[in-house]
């Protein structure tokens, strides 16, 4: 059985690591805002056992004209269990989380490997790519909801 509920932060940790930083220090899963008020944490569990994660975090980037934004970092789901449809799963949830609280855009920083998936959903890339020191080149993406 699958569900999708709220964690904390630090229950995004064991994904995170796996998957976003890969033989580095735990700490370096903790991202800045991660314990902000308006940030949000979800986890994907199948019979009770987390097998992806993501977050949202009320964030304004100045390219973009709305009032209202929030960003998704961190999403990412355990490798056995890539291609399955969870990451698409808990990118709808959050927009449906968002979409109830009249938020109209929402951004992201992808990896360059990702994009085929976000654009498979919606997502529309902006600008030219960028590296993120550390982690690889990233690409600006957003969708209006």
């Amino acid at each position: 059985m699958k569900i999708i509920k709220e964690i904390s932060f630090q229950e995004t940790f064991s994904v995170r690591h796996l998957i976003l930083r890969e033989g580095k220090p735990i700490e370096t899963c903790y991202f800045v805002g991660d314990d902000f008020p308006d940030t949000k944490h979800f986890g994907l569990f199948v019979n009770e056992k987390i097998m992806g994660v993501i977050s949202i975090y009320k964030n304004k980037n100045t390219i973009f004209k709305f009032p209202n934004q929030y960003q998704i970092r961190g999403m990412a789901v355990l490798k056995e269990f890539q291609g399955k449809g969870y990451g698409k799963l808990l990118v709808q949830y959050c927009e449906n989380h968002l979409n109830s609280s009249n938020s109209p855009l929402i951004w992201f920083n992808a990896r360059e490997t990702a994009l085929p998936f976000y654009e498979k959903i919606g997502y529309t890339k902006t600008g030219f790519p960028f590296e993120i020191s550390d982690v690889g080149v990233h690409f600006l993406m957003f969708k209006k909801l």
